[in-house]
């Protein structure tokens, strides 16, 4: 019997592949671009002149920040034992913030990677993926809670968490826990396997690792470095991470993030659209 569920199982799973794949032909219509590797260690160096705030982030701890269109926001793990929550908002609107759901559904992927984009719940652009050394983030499980902090450390109340680390963040921007959507985490190794379960590659996250991210409007930020729920070592455990805000450069004409997919393209021009809109 258990074999035969797995066999329906597996044949699911292809069915859903096919037609998944069948969609995505079909809604893109043109093959994307091939994605850039990742950065390598080392490169794309800070230049100290374009620095406009740096900070850093104990295990544990948060930080919001608000960002200029064209900014862009470098967050390095020091000691390659941190998983970076992101949240973000409009900071003229803040209703409109990052959708996790249709980050990955207009880019076909919950790979995110340099040269990825992360969206709105307005089909807008809020960040560009300017650089990675890893492409190894998370965008489906979210950030640990209370409960699942006693569940893998015991009852010790002094060990924070991405949930709580958000309210007091976005309290911060005089936001509330409804203005909480789900969350990205930056050097969270998650993957998904055959079977369809999360499974963790520790192998993928190395000490400097960094991203840097463009903002495509004016954002509020919030930032937060604690153990991702799926990270299997038995103590908490989070290494500082550096942040750097740096001044914004114009963005090529051929500039690979704006021009990667359709979906890219139609996701830019309904940013460029709103914000030459506004006054």
């Amino acid at each position: 019997m258990s074999g035969m569920t797995t066999s329906s199982s597996e044949a699911q799973i292809a069915e859903n592949r096919r037609r998944y794949e069948a969609l995505k032909a079909a809604g893109t219509g043109t093959a994307p671009k091939k994605m850039p590797p990742p950065t390598e260690s080392g490169a794309s160096p800070v230049d100290p002149q374009d620095i406009v705030r740096t900070e850093t982030i104990p295990g544990g701890w948060y930080a919001n920040y608000r960002l200029k269109a064209g900014e862009r926001l470098r967050i390095e793990s020091t000691e390659g034992t941190s998983a970076v929550a992101l949240l973000a908002w409009n900071s003229t609107d803040t209703s409109e913030r990052l959708n996790h759901a249709d980050t990955v559904k207009i880019q076909w992927t919950a790979a995110l990677q340099k040269g990825r984009l992360l969206f709105s719940d307005m089909g807008r652009v809020l960040f560009s993926i300017l650089e990675d050394t890893s492409g190894a983030h998370d965008i489906l499980v979210g950030g640990s809670s209370a409960a699942t902090n006693v569940m893998r450390y015991g009852d010790d109340p002094s060990l924070r968490n991405t949930r709580t680390n958000m309210n007091l963040a976005a309290a911060k921007f005089g936001l509330g826990p409804r203005d909480i959507p789900p969350l990205v985490t930056f050097f969270a190794p998650v993957f998904v396997t055959d079977s369809g379960s999360f499974a963790w590659r520790e192998d993928a996250r190395a000490a400097g690792d960094f991203i840097e991210l463009r903002a495509e409007m004016d954002l509020l930020v919030a930032l937060s470095n604690c153990p991702h729920p799926l990270d299997p070592a038995p103590t908490y455990i989070a290494g500082p991470i550096n942040v750097a805000i740096l001044e914004g450069l114009p963005a090529a004409g051929d500039d690979f993030c704006r021009s990667a997919t359709v979906e890219a393209a139609r996701g830019f021009q309904n940013t460029d659209t709103y914000l030459g809109a506004r006054p």
